[in-house]
């Protein structure tokens, strides 16, 4: 981690950014998560496990001598400071590791007991002409700290790839794998399939989640959250649809296993002004609101309607709403300031969120161009 900023440039520093947000100003006193190479991250909070209940763990690819790997990252004071507990060390990461995911299983799932933790993420992209790029999971039965090999979810039968596995155990005790996949191209440039388990062993046929024509149109990076009424949010991008480029959408399911019909696009994500994220946003349930429960978005880049970057705005705010979805979404500030952000796998993409201090502060971990691509942690108040 990097030391304290100097309290002088701190409050210059703060100034200067405070004067040009709107909303109200980004915390900018962030912590660097890991040492080098960091993408793609993930927190979740130990609810199930024997090992560290409510604990906070955090999750991403990173990267040294022995190639792509993920370390596994631990908080016991709601997000202020993080420790390294154990590592995810796949032998494929010296051929790519992109796009993992990490969950904690609800309730028992073959002989997987609740609070089994699972980390799934694509492996093998960088194999050369001959690539098949799976996704694999992980399991760790003590909280993160150790880890073993469950299963290959799915293989690409083709050169292309398959990308952003998202877990999640529907209403009747079954674990899915949804993930964005293009090896239905030309039909399809991509589309969101899944594959069902029942041990987290073996898998199931891929079924079509989202396949929207033309063929141009790309839904993908799927995110699944079962709200409080026992319900399943299915929040996804779609790039390339409409005059709109790559804006969140969302669905509703009743078990979590269906989704209607793949070719319905769902809903779409704006605020009252039309603004909204393009790319690679993720939704995170906090407390509060009329339902009991806040859906908390962050993504890559703040457009206006028109899907132009919002310059005062762009990786200083979040989306919410408080009504599962339904109407407009209004802005909050982010808790952490991400510079330099552009279409592109590092800066703001794929962020993760977290209510800490029971549900009055936002936890987000954030990846920027620093020297290489560095993910960043911190806290703010959650309004």
């Amino acid at each position: 981690m990097r030391r304290a900023t100097p309290l002088i440039a701190f409050l210059t520093a703060l100034a200067v950014v405070a004067a040009s947000l709107s909303p109200a100003s980004a915390v900018v006193g962030k912590q660097q998560l890991v040492d080098g190479f960091g993408s793609y991250p993930r927190l979740v909070r130990l609810q199930y496990s024997a090992f560290g209940r409510g604990h906070i763990l955090a999750a991403l690819t990173s990267e040294d001598g022995g190639g792509k790997f993920t370390p596994i990252m631990e908080s016991t004071d709601e997000g202020a400071s993080f420790h390294k507990i154990g590592e995810v060390r796949d032998p494929d990461g010296k051929l790519g590791e992109c796009c993992g995911t990490l969950y904690e299983l609800p309730q028992r799932v073959g002989a997987l007991r609740p609070g089994t933790l699972l980390w799934g993420a694509s492996y093998r992209q960088d194999a050369g002409a001959q690539r098949r790029i799976g996704i694999k999971v992980w399991a760790s039965r003590d909280g993160g700290h150790t880890w073993t090999f469950l299963s290959e979810a799915a293989r690409s039968h083709n050169h292309d790839g398959i990308w952003e596995p998202e877990f999640n155990v529907d209403a009747g005790g079954t674990l899915w794998v949804n993930y964005a996949d293009e090896t239905q191209a030309p039909k399809y440039a991509q589309v969101i399939n899944r594959v069902a388990s029942t041990d987290g062993v073996h898998w199931g046929t891929k079924q079509l989640t989202l396949a929207i024509p033309p063929d141009r149109v790309r839904p993908g990076m799927p995110i699944i959250r079962r709200l409080p009424d026992g319900r399943y949010w299915f929040s996804y991008e779609i790039c390339n649809y409409g005059d709109r480029y790559c804006d969140p959408y969302y669905k509703i399911s009743t078990d979590g296993a269906n989704w209607g019909d793949p070719a319905d696009p769902g809903t779409r994500v704006t605020t009252a002004n039309g603004d909204y994220f393009q790319h690679a946003q993720t939704i995170t349930l906090f407390p509060g609101g009329p339902q009991g429960v806040r859906l908390v978005m962050v993504g890559q880049i703040y457009t206006d309607a028109g899907g132009t970057p919002v310059a005062a705005k762009n990786g200083q705010v979040l989306l919410v709403n408080d009504n599962l979805g339904v109407g407009d979404w209004y802005e909050a500030p982010a808790p952490i300031l991400i510079t330099g952000i552009y279409n592109n796998f590092c800066p703001n993409y794929s962020s993760t969120l977290l209510p800490v201090d029971n549900g009055t502060g936002v936890l987000e971990v954030a990846t920027q161009y620093d020297s290489g691509c560095k993910a960043y942690f911190g806290k703010g108040p959650m309004p």
